[in-house]
């Protein structure tokens, strides 16, 4: 199994740790009793219910052992332990692209955390290449992100 440390804030590792509780108390008691009602439709040939219910059955459980397996390679960036005077994991980070004079807040995660599309807390994972293009810069300073259509200016606005 890959060894790979993941990177996660308090609030990811919660999340994780959250999910995991309430797949193994709650949600393989309910597929459980899926697999119980689907049983009492009788020939299990034909039995679509049953069918589907050991697949969510076998989904839970992939999903059970990939968060456990991400849980033993945690390592966890403290609140305190976050330098906010560079962009870091852990920061929010306003930056404007400087082409379209366009500024938004973005808060660096680790990247099972990371969600782009919340547009109310837009995450960034520390994996992904505008992360790498202003990694470690601080406020007033600018970083250039190539993409397939060319270069895109940053400008560091603030760092909280």
């Amino acid at each position: 199994m890959d060894s790979k440390k993941i990177t996660l804030t308090g609030e990811g590792l919660k999340k994780l740790e959250d999910e995991l509780e309430y797949l193994k108390t709650k949600k393989r008691k309910e597929v459980s009793e899926k697999i119980k009602v689907a049983l009492g439709f009788g020939d299990l040939s034909e039995n679509s219910e049953y069918d589907e219910a050991k697949n969510e059955q076998a989904q839970v459980e992939i999903r059970i052992n990939e968060l456990e397996n991400m849980l033993k390679n945690v390592e966890v960036i403290e609140a305190e332990d976050i330098d906010r005077t560079k962009v870091g994991i852990g920061t929010r980070v306003k930056i404007l692209d400087v082409e379209l004079d366009e500024a938004d807040w973005y808060t660096i995660v680790g990247s099972t955390e990371a969600d782009p599309t919340n547009e109310d807390n837009m995450t960034i994972s520390n994996e992904c290449p505008l992360f790498m293009a202003i990694k470690g810069k601080g406020v007033g300073e600018t970083a250039v992100l190539d993409t397939a259509d060319g270069t895109i200016e940053y400008k560091i606005l603030a760092i909280e």
